[in-house]
């Protein structure tokens, strides 16, 4: 399949970087390295998204230097060993990719590097994130801290700035490129979603992990790479649990099931979440699941350029309240009373990670691309509905991307 990126694509974002940045202090960014997942084997590699959309590369531990007029990669030399086991680098390879003509050794990289950094009072790179975040439970990659401890191995009084919010900035508004891969992997999701949930295949499948084996082969017989998120495959009970990505409990008739899953696509996400009924829904099921519809379809035509979100979330956390109100929930709309059925956000960016880089507090733009996914779970009742379309903000309000397949519950 033919990339739907290339090389002028990623040169264009390192300039309009340099451009973002007006600064003349040079720019240094890393590649994410490899993460061990037990003795001498690494999980699957995952490049850090911004490293890849200044480059296209997919290689780790690489290092992008952006300096006046001059930009070069420097490649860390691998072992014989190492080698064998994970090949060569080809230096014309990363030229062709990225579009950058000079690429260097990992000593002979660094000596010029060095002499730079000596030179001057600034280097300007992404901020490393703290070793571990106790709000999600999970460790970081630490090249963004390696990089930094290394600069200020070579000048320790050099100060570091950083570039996030140029980088947020600049992928918040999607381009031509980015849309068509995004439609691209939400085709895929549609298209597997549409296949696992005919009624003849749903009344077959026993387990949630027989549906996401099926996901899985969807994906990649669609062209996709695979998931862009781990796959959430709840039934019954196990819905009201957001992150529900076990995928082993067994399925009954009587319940509703959550599909939260995401096709990747040259790096893309798509993010789309349909409730199904593995058999005839009841009268309750069918009310909840008309509640939610009924609020994606509020967020829907709120949204436009200049939105700020924070404004949006509050309208459908107050419109959400009338919702549970009418179905019995909560007698009052109050925010603790809201969020105790309703624990989410109702939009976040999307793009090369499934929560994508963006600047939330600024209006939205033509070319953002948000999920809308309004939710309510009810753990004394076992009814857990969320339903998750992809949207991309228009001049006149929205094009809703995954239309193709209705959230209408079935």
């Amino acid at each position: 399949m033919a990339s739907h990126f290339t090389s002028h694509f990623f040169a264009g974002n390192r300039t309009r970087l340099r451009e973002l940045f007006q600064g003349t202090a040079p720019i240094v960014i890393t590649a994410n390295g490899l993460l061990q997942r037990g003795g001498d084997s690494s999980f699957p590699f995952a490049q850090d998204a911004n490293f890849w959309y200044l480059t296209g590369i997919d290689e780790p531990d690489l290092t992008l230097v952006l300096d006046k007029d001059r930009q070069y990669l420097i490649v860390p030399s691998r072992s014989d060993s190492r080698q064998a086991f994970d090949g060569t680098i080809d230096a014309a390879d990363l030229t062709e990719r990225s579009g950058i003509q000079l690429v260097y050794d990992g000593e002979e990289g660094w000596q010029q590097l060095a002499k730079r950094l000596k030179k001057v009072k600034h280097v300007a790179t992404i901020a490393a994130p703290p070793s571990y975040i106790d709000a999600y439970g999970l460790y970081t990659n630490p090249a963004r801290a390696a990089l930094i401890e290394r600069i200020k191995a070579i000048k320790p009084d050099i100060e570091v700035l950083d570039l996030s919010q140029h980088l947020a900035r600049m992928r918040m508004v999607k381009q031509a490129p980015e849309l068509r891969a995004i439609q691209a992997a939400i085709d895929a999701t549609l298209a597997t979603l549409k296949d696992v949930s005919k009624p003849a295949k749903l009344a077959k499948y026993a387990h949630e992990y027989e549906i996401e084996a099926d996901i899985s082969r969807g994906f990649r017989t669609r062209g996709a790479s695979g998931h862009s998120f781990e796959p959430i495959v709840a039934g019954g009970e196990h819905a009201v649990t957001l992150h529900n990505v076990a995928n082993n409990g067994p399925l009954h008739k009587r319940d509703l099931l959550i599909m939260d899953i995401g096709a990747e696509v040259e790096h893309y996400a798509a993010d789309i979440t349909r409730t199904v009924s593995l058999g005839q829904p009841t009268k309750r099921q069918r009310a909840v699941h008309a509640a939610v519809y009924d609020v994606q379809q509020y967020a829907l035509s709120l949204l436009k350029p200049g939105v700020l979100l924070h404004d949006y979330e509050l309208q459908i956390e107050q419109y959400m309240g009338e919702k549970l109100r009418e179905l019995g929930l909560i007698k009052t709309i109050s925010h603790e009373a809201v969020r105790h059925y309703y624990p989410h956000a109702t939009s976040h960016f999307l793009g090369l990670n499934v929560h994508d880089a963006g600047e939330y507090d600024r209006p939205l733009e033509t070319g953002v691309v948000l999920t809308v996914e309004p939710g309510i779970y009810i753990p004394e009742e076992g009814i857990g509905v969320r339903i998750e379309d992809d949207v991309l903000i228009t001049p006149k309000g929205t094009k809703v991307l995954s239309a193709k397949l209705s959230g209408q519950l079935r």
